[in-house]
Formats: structure tokens, sequence, C-alpha cells
């Protein structure tokens, strides 16, 4: 595990104590404040730095052991903690030699160690400005490319991009400009060895992993948000968690449980964005689950998350630079989330994928909980990185647009495409059909325009052609209902198909018009004709 020793401070500004410490000499409260302020803002303790105007301490975290699987939490070895009084008074008595005058019996003046007390520490801390303290942005534990497309692989304190580089394995340095057979090696052991007997649909599911793979290291190169990822499988035991826990182990991760509650799932994510790891699994959902969150499709567009901190009153913000996944058999998406999500599909097309055998890597679970074995393939990601910006990092111009997220797909691509990796985003296609939302949508549509073709119809006109007529529904139940199973209100009804104007479902879109004279709005279908 790293130590700090990032910051060493600048005691030679103070006196040397009796036992090497710095002396710091205080007389009154008034005099203690300045003088701490200045202490602290000096950098007399060290590993001290300022997060949104707060002094904050790094220090290694005791106790948090090893994943002992791809599912579990992945910590940072270090972690910022805000300077708080009672912690401020410990690191000043291990750092320094605060002392004050006081008067001996004999009238004579001496030095006499000291604790400040709280009221004066909660004084210093209460100042917002600490110009010389440097700004601590984020710590990693994994290698970053730099916005000027350099490799921060060196471990300690970045000023260049106000990161903490505290490496959870010891890994070699990697050149800027790899060679030729590193880059042949690095590709061999990533397609033909780590990654070749995971049983991926598709070969777009390979690109797409290697893609998300990726994403935390060259964030701050490419600036750009990435999309939600969904690791699929169609059965247990296919491979799913290693996949996910890869990338965990590396840049550090948190494992949510997944709620269908948004108060929850906001709760949620606010408490994991105040981590450092690079990454945040939902792991395992139930089987079919539909990922439909309107507050997890804003979170994957917006740069910054705010929301009030749980037991607290504060509202912080945090940077959203974390890459978010999803794990489970046969899941499916809904609202907005389809067009914020990024497939990686895998389908043994086996009874029992767990007992299958002769596998490149053996025990591939259990081998890539090894730190040796985390910095080999980091060693191999690192190495194609660095050969793609060593040739100017070329943008793909044949990626899909994905709104947001077009900008993070023109690296991908670009990257893949200078590896001769193919493949990239072509699922998006065929994962529309993973859309439970417009699958719904589609089927209500294309009924309506079974049932009356493109006449008008008022929600309250539509509404009562689906009450079930002798025993039968006219529309074999794709009508919307309540989330009991009951048809919902003329109101209720007519706020959904409002929310539905104009939205293409496939070959079928709503339209709508108002009445000039009852201002009553009235709603048909429009089916797009065949192509000859």
């Amino acid at each position: 595990m790293s130590e700090p020793h990032t910051n060493t401070g600048r005691p030679s500004l103070w006196p040397v104590g009796p036992d090497g410490r710095p002396k710091v000499k205080v007389s009154t409260n008034p005099d203690a404040m300045r003088v701490l302020y200045n202490a602290v803002g000096n950098r007399l303790l060290p590993d001290t730095y300022v997060q949104d105007g707060s002094p904050v301490v790094v220090e290694a975290i005791s106790g948090a052991g090893d994943p002992t699987a791809g599912d579990d939490d992945v910590a940072l070895p270090l972690a910022a903690s805000e300077l708080r009084a009672a912690g401020l008074a410990s690191l000043l008595a291990e750092h320094a030699h605060v002392v004050k005058p006081e008067m001996d019996k004999a009238g004579n003046t001496t030095e006499v160690e000291f604790s400040p007390p709280t009221n004066v520490l909660n004084a210093v801390l209460s100042r917002r400005s600490w110009p010389d303290l440097p700004v601590l942005r984020r710590i990693i534990s994994t290698p970053v490319l730099r916005p000027d497309g350099t490799l921060l692989q060196e471990p300690g304190y970045d000023p260049a991009t106000g990161y903490l580089l505290a490496s959870r394995t010891h890994l070699e340095p990697v050149p800027e400009r790899p060679s030729a057979e590193q880059v042949a090696e690095a590709r061999e052991f990533m397609l033909e060895r780590f990654l070749h007997d995971f049983p991926w649909r598709s070969p777009a599911d390979r690109a797409n992993y290697l893609g998300l793979l990726i994403t935390p290291i060259i964030r701050p190169f490419t600036r750009a948000l990435s999309p939600f990822g969904v690791i699929d499988a169609t059965m247990p035991g296919s491979g799913k968690t290693i996949l996910s826990g890869c990338v965990g182990l590396l840049v550090g991760q948190r494992v949510m449980t997944w709620t269908d509650s948004e108060d929850e799932l906001r709760k949620g994510i606010t408490s994991v964005l105040a981590d450092q790891v690079g990454v945040v699994v939902f792991d395992n959902l139930e089987e079919g689950a539909v990922i439909n969150s309107a507050v997890l499709a804003r979170l994957v567009t917006e740069r910054t998350w705010t929301d009030r901190k749980l037991g607290t009153n504060t509202t912080p913000t945090f940077p959203n630079d974390r890459l978010w996944l999803a794990t489970g058999n046969n899941l499916r998406v809904g609202g907005d989330m389809a067009s914020r999500t990024v497939w990686v599909r895998l389908d043994p097309d086996c009874p029992r994928p767990e007992a299958r055998a002769g596998f490149t890597i053996p025990n591939l679970d259990s081998w890539i909980l090894d730190p040796a074995n985390q910095a080999t393939v980091l060693r191999h990601v690192l190495t194609l990185i660095l050969d793609w910006t060593a040739h100017g990092a070329p943008i793909s111009t044949q990626v899909p647009q994905m709104r947001q997220f077009t900008r993070w797909a023109q690296h991908i691509g670009g990257f893949l495409e200078h590896h001769g990796i193919g493949g990239f985003l072509a699922n998006a296609e065929s994962s529309r059909a993973l859309d439970d939302d417009a699958a719904e949508w589609r089927a209500f549509l294309l009924r309506w325009h079974a049932l009356h073709g493109e006449k008008p119809l008022t929600a309250n006109e539509l509404r009562a052609s689906a009450e079930p007529s002798w025993g039968t529904d006219p529309w074999v139940g794709s009508f919307p209902t309540t989330a009991r199973g009951d048809l919902p209100s003329v109101k209720a009804l007519g706020r959904k198909l409002t929310g539905q104007i104009g939205r293409w479902r496939g070959d079928v879109v709503l339209r709508s018009v108002i009445d000039e004279v009852t201002n009553a709005r009235s709603y048909r279908v429009q089916r797009q004709p065949e192509t000859p």
C-alpha cells in the first residue's frame, strides 16, 4: 500500500525544537490564530492540500484490506479528509513543537508545549483562502493521460493536473513511445489471452468493453462525458463480474445495490461521489430487470452533480468523472437510458457456463485479484494508449452521433481503429430491441393504428376504447397501465400521450391537434409508408 509522503511541507520556515520538530511560538489566542493560519497555509504539516476552500490531509487508510472477489469494493490506498479541529490538534502535536510563554514559580518565563484550544483551531480552519496550499483535485490509483496527452505515471502529487497518484500495484514506467514489439505484445496479450475466452456475442461487445476499460485512464485527456455501460449475459457464470471487476481493480470501485426508488438512488449517487474511486458498479441486477431512471439519465449527461449530503445541511457539488456500470442477466433499459447506454453482451450458449474448461488464463477470476497480474494488464493497456497518443491520438469519423457522448465515441473509436480492433458500437442498432420503454410504446402505437387508422381521438375516447368488451381485450395487452395493472385515468393518459408527441417509435409516431373551438386535444398515429 502506498504511503502519502507526497508533500513534506516547508519546516525550514520555523526554528527547530529540542526534538527536531519545527518550533511554532504563540502568545495570546489572537496571535495563535494568525501564526497557525500561516503555519497550515505554508505547509508546516506534511501531505496537506486544499479542496473547495478547505484544507485536507492525505493519509493511508488502515484496515481496508484487499478485495477477495471482483464484486468487492476496491478502496484507494489513500484518502483525503477535511481538516477539523481534533485532526489539526493531533497533526500539530505530531509534526510541530507548539509552544507559548509561561512564568514559573520563580518568576522566570519559559516556553511550554501545549495544544491550542478548540476555538482557536476552529477559527483557523474557518478561513476559505489558502493560496499556498496545492490544490488537490483527485486521488487516483492508475496512471492517466494529462490534458496535453502525456502520461501521469510517477506516484505522488502532479501540479499540472492537481491529481495525486497513489498506485495499488507496482508498475515499471511505460515508455511514452512504445516500440513496435511492445505494442504487438500488448495487443496479443489483451486480445489473444486476457479477453480471448469471454463469450462475446459479437466483435462489437469486445470492442465496447475495451472502450469502457480505457475510459477512466484517458478521460482527463478527452474531457468527455462517458455513457452508462451495461455488461449483460444470457446466463450466470458468463464472466460479467470479472469484466467489471477488472476496471474496478485498476481504478478503484464502489459496488452499489440497484434500487427502483429514485430518491434512494439519488442519495446513493451523492454518497458514492464523495469517494475517490474511478468506477461505480450496480452489480448483479435482478434477472430481466429494466434500468429506467430519470435520476441516472440526468447523472450520466451532466459534468457535475449537486445534491444535499445525507445527514447534513450542506449541498456539495461533485465532478461527474466516474465510469458507471451495471451487470446482470438479460437486462433491459427504458426511458431516456436507451440513448445513454453502451452494451457489452455475453452469450456462452451452453447450459453450465461456469463448468467450461481450457481457458487461456485458468481461473481468471482469482488471477486478476493478484496485484502483480493487475500490473500486467495495466502495463499492456497503457502501452496501447501511449502508442495511440504517440501517433497523434487520431479520432474516428466513422462512429455514430451519440449526443453528449459523441466526443467520447470519437476518441475511443480512434483508439480502437488505430489498433485494428473493429466493431465498436456496431451493436447499437440491435441493442435498440433492449429498450423496454420503446418496445412497449411501439406495440401500443401499432395496435392503435391497426384499430383506428389515423383517425384523431381524444384521451377520453381512447380510454373508453380500452374497456374490455364481452371479456375480450381489443388492445391485446398493449394499452398503457398503472403500476398496479389498471387502466390509467383520462387525465393520466393524456399526460402520457402528450409526452410522446412527435417521438418516432420505429416507423410510427404520435401526432396531435387542438380543436380551436373546444380547446380539446386529440391524437392520431401516423405510420411511415413502406419504401417500394
